[in-house]
């Protein structure tokens, strides 16, 4: 949790320094979830994420170097500087793919676990969403084929409370744990601020899975301390109070845990992860920035045809 907070908060520092360009979906806050979700998961098991995707990426044990050379459109990134924020992959570590569209990458993640249900696998696939993505159709759809074929499924709802600015409650009919069980699925709500939760409940979620028992969702209620995206740091949005902020940075994920081991190794922890940032820092502006002549390049499997008529591959 303290790698994807200092990540975060090092992403942040490179957005406003113009080294990072477009801007980004800060994860702060919601540390806990991927954390928890992740530290259950086998090395070999997969997961989709969403345009808030650096904490799963990490999570999942993706490189920190790489993926910050990514969001900083290096050719040395994860994606060789293509994907970006809001769609890092790095399939060795078992990551599909983060999606820039709300529920986007449920359906991936679905067959993923058909695949894998197919092939005799006892892989595990766990679909990131927020709960703005409980009013999109396709996570619906997915969870539907889902139930129906006792896919090897988790889905992860990263309730923080808001879909961009507007507040989950005027926004979402009913519950999370509602559609679940229109579907026949069992739900689990948890506290997203407490890791140990989080990691209990993925964990029972996991092994219901692999046992051939089908999917479950699991409901994180979260919190996220910055910005939808950091746009939101010039416009100067205010759908919410500092009271609330503040009530919720009272049960900020990384003290909670934090307060469950010895100051002297959260002091080290805290080193440690601090080399590796600056480390990382390092490798993305030493990195060199892509050919634009290969501008063209990985957008299909079969090569790009130019205009002249020619396979550019």
């Amino acid at each position: 949790m303290r790698l994807i907070r200092s990540f975060e908060e090092c992403a942040l520092r490179l957005v406003k320094s113009g080294e990072i360009v477009g801007g980004i979906h800060p994860y702060i806050g919601e540390e806990a979830v991927a954390v928890g979700v992740c530290a259950a998961l086998r090395a070999d098991d997969l997961i989709t994420s969403t345009h808030r995707g650096h904490g799963h990426v990490l999570a999942k044990g993706s490189d920190p170097s790489r993926m910050l050379a990514e969001l900083c459109g290096r050719d040395t990134g994860l994606n060789r500087g293509r994907g970006g924020s809001m769609h890092a992959a790095d399939v060795k570590a078992g990551i599909l793919g983060a999606n820039a569209i709300v529920g986007g990458a449920a359906p991936i993640a679905a067959g993923a676990a058909w695949a894998a249900k197919r092939s005799g696998s006892d892989r595990v696939i766990a679909t990131f969403f927020g709960d703005g993505a409980l009013n999109q159709g396709v996570l619906l759809e997915t969870m539907n084929l889902a139930a129906l074929w006792r896919l090897p499924m988790i889905f992860v709802c990263e309730n923080n409370g808001y879909a961009t600015t507007m507040a989950t409650a005027s926004a979402v009919a009913g519950s999370a744990a509602g559609r679940a069980a229109a579907f026949g699925l069992p739900s689990l709500t948890v506290d997203g601020m407490d890791v140990e939760a989080v990691h209990a409940a993925a964990a029972r979620a996991i092994a219901a899975a692999r046992d051939g028992q089908g999917p479950t969702l699991i409901e994180a209620m979260t919190y996220r301390y910055g910005p939808h995206h950091t746009i939101e740091l010039r416009v100067r949005l205010s759908y919410r109070s500092e009271e609330e902020i503040e009530r919720w940075r009272r049960r900020d994920p990384l003290d909670i845990q934090g307060a469950r081991i010895s100051a002297a190794r959260r002091s080290q922890i805290d080193g440690e992860i601090a080399e590796i940032i600056e480390s990382a820092h390092e490798y993305a502006k030493s990195s060199p920035d892509p050919d634009p002549k290969e501008a063209l390049a990985f957008l299909y499997a079969s090569g790009m045809t130019g205009r002249g008529g020619a396979a550019d591959g």
